[in-house]
């Protein structure tokens, strides 16, 4: 962390930001901002995902980072652990290439659908060598709400312990979402300078 800049790491189970109803203002920006009042958020995980985070110090590193991931230059990639073999094609990375929209019947949920909004995620095998499971890494190209849930589960293999996308069996159960922000690469944004960072899944 600098003056820019706050690199943090987000447990499961705790919001990003606050949400609706007084029961809902604990969250990682708020626990933030009581130590860095000037720390905004650049960008969100679910509540149920862990790992890195940004956060920017002030309005100009805000403008800036906002800027550098609307143009993708912001680097993402998770680890994953999901249901079942999913089948590869030879290639290092596999793709799916789904449009997302909101379920609106069904809230906070997004399906695929061919008016959705354009999605792009690449995945590629780590670990084949677990029972009835696959340890994958993910990047989402573009960042759709719930984008690398709802992409895993349209390819048949949810991530486990997903309580909205997942399965209801004993391979899709875990005591929470097995999905963690792993690695993140951006340029700086007062010196430019090119950091990458990173955190191990804790499962």
């Amino acid at each position: 962390m600098d003056s820019a800049l706050l690199v943090l790491e987000k447990p499961a189970g705790l919001l990003s930001v606050p949400g609706r109803g007084a029961d809902k203002q604990d969250c990682l920006s708020a626990r933030v901002q009581q130590q860095y009042p000037d720390a905004r958020i650049v960008h969100r995980l679910d509540m149920a995902t862990s790992g890195l985070m940004l956060m920017a110090r002030g309005a100009q590193a805000l403008t800036v980072l906002n800027r550098a991931f609307a143009a993708r230059q912001v680097d993402k990639r998770y680890q994953a652990l999901i249901c079942g073999r999913p089948a590869c094609d030879g290639s290092p990375w596999q793709v799916i290439d789904l449009p997302i929209a909101v379920d609106w019947p069904n809230r906070p949920r997004r399906v695929i659908t061919a008016d959705g909004k354009p999605s792009l995620t690449r995945w590629r095998l780590v670990d084949t060598t677990l029972a009835a499971m696959t340890r994958v890494d993910v990047e989402p190209v573009t960042g759709r709400s719930h984008q690398l849930r709802v992409h895993l589960q349209a390819i048949g293999h949810p991530i486990v312990g997903d309580l909205l996308y997942g399965r209801d069996d004993e391979a899709g159960r875990a005591n929470r979402l097995m999905l963690h922000a792993t690695h993140i690469r951006l340029h700086h944004p007062q010196s430019g300078e090119l950091l990458e960072f990173s955190s191990a899944p804790g499962f």
